[in-house]
């Protein structure tokens, strides 16, 4: 099972959040070309490792964290609100 723990609510199991997918940078919409947007849409690394994900706490206070996960062993490195910076 995985625990994350929520800044605002504390640790709570995975199925009270909604995984939102890896974070990726987001293209520039000027400049970005058919093939950069469809990359940034659906194609993940997936890699083995830590990644750092967006996650939605939505059986809790509803809000969104950016989370640092080991893919393999799941632990979390490190859980903050969504835009509080450190993210692409």
């Amino acid at each position: 099972m995985i625990l994350l723990p929520c800044p605002w609510c504390g640790p709570r199991a995975a199925d009270e959040y909604a995984y939102l997918g890896e974070l990726t940078p987001r293209p520039d919409p000027q400049r970005a070309t058919r093939t950069e947007w469809r990359d940034y849409l659906y194609l993940r690394a997936n890699l083995a490792g830590w990644t750092t994900e967006r996650w939605y706490h939505r059986m809790g206070c509803r809000r969104y964290l950016t989370v640092q996960r080991h893919t393999v062993s799941n632990d979390v490195r490190s859980v903050a609100a969504a835009g509080s910076g450190g993210e692409p």
